[in-house]
């Protein structure tokens, strides 16, 4: 889990680490004020520049990791809907009045996932949502049990299904659940702080205060913290997890 970074918009943490830098830069730039000249080329060049390829590398690694677990939620939407409309499927196969039970417990199971997407559940509301999932699980596993004494001519299909939706569901869950660890963002503030002081020491003591190019980089920057820390919420701000998959079946289960 990502800790704070999870509970604050992306855009706060943004603006933030956007104050931080700036904060940073106006530090570093008296300070470069103060001390002694030195010749062109200084050794603390060489420092700046390695800060900007060091911030390069974790921002992109960073963004990397979130676009990663964002494809990881996507395709378990997929895979969740799939095993969900196989085991509705095999469900139609039953004989009533299993039949009807097992596909009304599977419509209300199915609307329950879109409805918790939508309201962006957190904390004690999660949970109470992830309990009646497992009551649903428990259900649909007695209404399995009474189709298999039954001797349903489906029961390898139908208790695979079930199966395969437990576990696909508990698959998603767990890429909900992984998110960018704190120590990461903590990290990015910690060198875009140190790299942004590098560079307002190296402009103080060069005499030139480029506030236009600085307020540009640490612009961009920041925005690229956004959508690094954007991605990495499942169901909130701009780049979401679409849950077409799960509405088109509730569709089809209501035709």
């Amino acid at each position: 889990m990502g800790g704070i970074f999870d509970w604050l918009d992306p855009w706060i943490t943004a603006l933030l680490l956007a104050a931080v830098m700036f904060g940073a830069w106006r530090v570093g730039l008296d300070q470069g004020r103060k001390a002694v000249s030195e010749p062109d080329n200084p050794p603390e060049g060489k420092y700046t520049d390695a800060s900007l390829a060091l911030l390069g590398l974790l921002l992109a690694f960073s963004f990397s990791m979130s676009l990663s677990r964002h494809e990881q939620r996507r395709a378990a939407v997929v895979a969740d809907s799939n095993s969900v409309g196989d085991f509705y499927t095999c469900a139609t196969l039953l004989k009533e009045p299993i039949k009807s039970k097992l596909q009304d417990l599977i419509r209300a199971y199915t609307q329950l996932k879109v409805d918790a997407v939508k309201d962006n559940l957190k904390g004690q509301a999660l949970e109470e949502v992830l309990q009646r999932f497992v009551q649903m699980h428990n259900q649909m596993t007695d209404l399995v049990g009474q189709a298999v004494d039954q001797k349903t001519p489906v029961t390898i299909p139908l208790t695979n299904t079930l199966n395969n939706l437990t576990s696909s569901n508990a698959s998603r869950l767990h890429t909900f659940r992984d998110r960018l660890p704190w120590s990461v963002v903590v990290l990015l503030f910690l060198a875009s702080a140190v790299c942004i002081f590098l560079i307002g020491q190296q402009q103080g003591k060069a005499g030139k205060a480029h506030l236009v190019g600085t307020l540009t980089f640490i612009s961009l920057v920041a925005f690229v913290v956004y959508i690094t820390l954007d991605l990495n919420q499942p169901q909130a701000g701009l780049i979401n997890v679409s849950q077409e998959p799960f509405e088109r079946l509730l569709q089809s289960m209501t035709r």
